[in-house]
């Protein structure tokens, strides 16, 4: 909850990563100002306490903060992908923005379904934030956490030819005892199903927890070791799923690095394309609403927002005939 802390750290990591050669570097889910780990360790009474400076720490899009981290991107002449807690109005959002090396902002997207007790402080996303941007080193996708479960979200990118995805997670360091589904074993094999199922590079982005973020949060005083230190599991995956760099210990923060040869994506995709010659879509297909959604419509948008609705409903209803 240091966002300026976080974006000085930010442009030390990018420094470094262009002067080893990289063309991109991603940061995790929430990197900015930090992923709150507040509500998975106690009472929405007990969290409360961080919620203003959650908010005065989070980005809107366009302001400042925002425009420093599109800068760090532009002065290191590097791609960012980058996970951050979005605030909008008084609304947050946990969102990722794509930035070209020139600082240009190429993408902003928000988690379609904030997972598990996130619902609680995050808001939605909709069909509109499931994108795949055209860049100068590839066709690049985004998802947040588990919504690399979410099979119909991941065929959604799939079926817009994505050949670099970029996978923003936390820390895997809460309920160690007894959620075996939130570590690092079940998400990283997640991210290389992904790899494999969408013939691309998965690029994996993970945050570490250390004994000032156990302080901060009060671990052992006021709230149980419901939170340990370490989590971090980041890696990068080729099309056919083989792990292209070495994992860092999980205490340790640092650079997961690896040359990407994209014909590796032609060899995975002759064998099996989900969404093209390995496709069924006689038996099922998937029907994407990517029709921007506002809680404040003019009379003229409302119409147009129906009609758009009304036409994938008939969509819907071709889809089903067909089915019959």
């Amino acid at each position: 909850m240091d966002l300026g802390g976080c974006l000085e750290k930010a442009g030390k990591l990018a420094a470094q990563a262009k002067s080893q050669g990289c063309d991109v570097i991603a940061f995790g889910e929430a990197w900015f100002p930090g992923y709150p780990f507040q509500i998975w360790l106690g009472a929405p009474a007990w969290f409360l306490q961080y919620t203003v400076p959650y908010m005065d720490n989070s980005i809107e899009v366009g302001s400042p903060a925002f425009e420093a981290l599109c800068g760090i991107a532009r002065q290191n002449e590097i791609m960012i992908s980058a996970g951050f807690s979005e605030r909008d109005g008084g609304s947050l959002y946990l969102s990722q923005v794509l930035i070209d090396n020139n600082g240009e902002v190429l993408s902003v997207r928000r988690k379609l379904k904030p997972t598990h007790v996130e619902r609680a402080i995050f808001g939605e996303g909709y069909g509109q934030d499931l994108n795949v941007t055209q860049t100068r080193i590839g066709n690049v996708g985004q998802l947040c956490c588990w919504e690399h479960l979410q099979p119909l979200s991941r065929f959604s990118l799939y079926s817009q030819n994505e050949q670099l995805h970029f996978a923003a997670w936390p820390s895997f360091a809460v309920y160690r005892e007894n959620a075996f589904a939130l570590g690092a074993e079940v998400n990283m094999a997640a991210t290389r199903t992904y790899a494999v199922e969408g013939q691309c590079f998965a690029i994996a982005a993970t945050s570490v927890v250390n004994q000032e973020t156990l302080d901060y949060f009060k671990v052992g005083t006021e709230m149980p070791p419901l939170i340990c230190l370490g989590g971090g599991s980041s890696m990068i995956f080729g099309p056919d799923g083989r792990e292209l760099a070495e994992y860092l210990p999980e205490t340790e923060e640092g650079l997961v690095i690896a040359e990407l040869d994209m014909d590796a994506i032609k060899m995975a995709k002759a064998i099996a394309d989900p969404t093209g010659h390995y496709s069924k879509p006689e038996s099922t297909r998937l029907l994407l609403n990517k029709n921007p959604m506002h809680a404040v419509v003019t009379k003229e948008e409302f119409n147009e927002e129906t009609d758009a609705m009304q036409t994938s409903s008939n969509a819907a209803e071709d889809a089903a005939e067909i089915v019959q």
